[in-house]
């Protein structure tokens, strides 16, 4: 079996196991509902960047939530029999695959909600869509890492926002100033393409991080 069926094997696996554990998807969708209604209560219009800065961060806490549980629900007899049939890359790589693919669906969940309970205050609301999709990829990517790295220390939540706080904090400012120019006039008829290359530099160097210590990590 080539790298790449082992991949759609395990992307399989995953999803597999996401439907047999819906719970865990109902509350993560609970939980942006629930969030995006308590700030519709608290101010019904909020001002574009107070509606920028809340959108993030509901995007940052909805991938920790959504991502904490990625390492979480392997058992430590089941990696041992992942250790036997697939390289460390290969694991690691659907790992990285299917949080991106969920966090695309979270943000875009997300997103629906804000603009039904909140408006839309964004001059072009499939620019900021398709920059909010960016984003997204890039915080199941660091998170992802941060989770195989967390799951070692067995104290995955907790862990996971501790080493992420570093390493999230150049990503957010990147995404809230890229974001910024859906919102303003004067950038209607383009993206800065420096932000939108740096962030893509960023998310291929998360891969290649991933890629590259996963395997120390899955020696142990």
């Amino acid at each position: 079996m080539t790298n790449i069926n082992k991949i759609k094997a395990l992307l399989r696996k995953e999803l597999l196991l996401e439907t047999r554990q819906q719970h865990t998807l109902y509350g993560i969708m609970l939980y942006i509902a629930s969030t995006v209604f308590v700030i519709y209560l608290t101010m019904e219009s909020p001002d574009s960047e107070t509606w920028n800065g809340l959108f993030w961060i509901t995007q940052l806490f909805i991938c920790i939530n959504a991502i904490a549980k990625s390492f979480l629900q392997e058992a430590k007899g089941r990696m041992l029999y992942y250790y036997s049939i697939t390289p460390p890359s290969v694991f690691i790589l659907s790992k990285l695959i299917y949080n991106v693919v969920l966090m695309l669906v979270m943000s875009s969940i997300n997103l629906l909600l804000y603009a039904a309970f909140l408006g839309s205050p964004a001059v072009s609301f499939l620019q900021f869509y398709l920059i909010s999709l960016m984003g997204a990829a890039g915080l199941g990517l660091i998170f992802t890492m941060l989770a195989a790295i967390a799951s070692k220390a067995m104290q995955q939540a907790s862990l996971m926002a501790i080493l992420g706080f570093p390493l999230i904090i150049p990503q957010l400012l990147l995404m809230i100033r890229l974001s910024k120019t859906a919102f303003a006039e004067v950038f209607r008829e383009g993206v800065p393409l420096q932000l939108v290359m740096l962030l893509a530099a960023l998310d291929i160097l998360i891969v290649l991080l991933s890629v590259i210590l996963y395997p120390f990590l899955w020696k142990d």
